[in-house]
C-alpha cells in the first residue's frame, strides 16, 4: 500500500482477486473487508459490519467496514511477497481500470478490468502469490516497477508491460 501511495500521492486499498464477472474473461470482481479510502467509492459510501465475517464470529465484533461500490477510473495494482525457500522478495505490478458495472454483492465491491486477466491469474498461481492485492487510482506501473527492480533488486512481473515477452515465472 505504501509503495503505491508514494508513487501516486493517493491513498491505496487492499483487495482480493475474487469472482469472475459473467463470461467476460478480462473482468473480475475484487472485494475486501471494507478498508477503502473515501476516494475509492462512489457518492454513497456507508459504514457497517463485515457481512461474511460477522456471520461467523458475530456482527458485534465486526463494525467499521466501509461499504459501497468503487467508482470507475484507471488503477494500478501491486503485490509484494517473499519466496521463503529461495530467500528473495518477489512482486507483480500492472494496470487496469475500475468499471461502472452492476454486481449484486454486499460489502466493498470493485469491478475491475485488466487485459489478459487469465494470464495474470495463471502467473500469480504459478509463482505462489497470495490473493490479496493493493490497488490505487491512476496509472503508475512504470514508476513502481522501476523502484522495486532498479533500486531494490526485486524479481518483478510487470503484467502487460509495453514490449513484454511472454515470461511468467519469476
Amino acid at each position: 500500500l505504501l509503495a503505491l501511495a508514494l508513487a501516486t500521492r493517493k491513498p491505496a486499498a487492499l483487495l482480493d482477486w475474487n469472482n469472475n464477472y459473467g463470461q467476460e474473461p478480462d473482468i473480475c470482481v475484487n472485494t475486501h473487508c471494507g478498508a477503502y479510502p473515501a476516494g475509492f467509492l462512489g457518492n454513497k459510501p456507508g459504514i457497517g459490519q463485515l457481512d461474511v465475517l460477522g456471520g461467523t464470529i458475530g456482527f458485534e465484533l465486526c463494525f467499521g467496514a466501509v461499504k459501497g461500490k468503487v467508482a470507475p477510473g484507471d488503477m494500478t495494482y501491486f503485490r509484494i511477497s517473499t519466496e521463503d525457500t529461495g530467500g528473495y522478495i518477489k512482486a507483480y505490478v500492472g494496470e487496469g481500470e475500475f468499471l461502472d458495472r452492476k454486481f449484486d454483492m454486499a460489502g466493498g465491491i470493485a469491478v475491475c478490468k485488466t487485459d489478459r486477466l487469465r494470464k495474470l491469474l495463471a502467473t500469480l498461481c504459478a509463482n505462489g502469490f497470495e490473493h490479496h492485492v493493493a490497488m490505487v487510482r491512476g496509472r503508475s506501473a512504470r514508476v513502481v516497477n522501476e523502484a522495486v527492480t532498479k533500486y531494490l533488486g526485486w524479481r518483478t512481473y510487470w503484467h502487460n508491460r509495453p514490449g513484454e515477452h511472454d515470461i511468467t515465472m519469476l
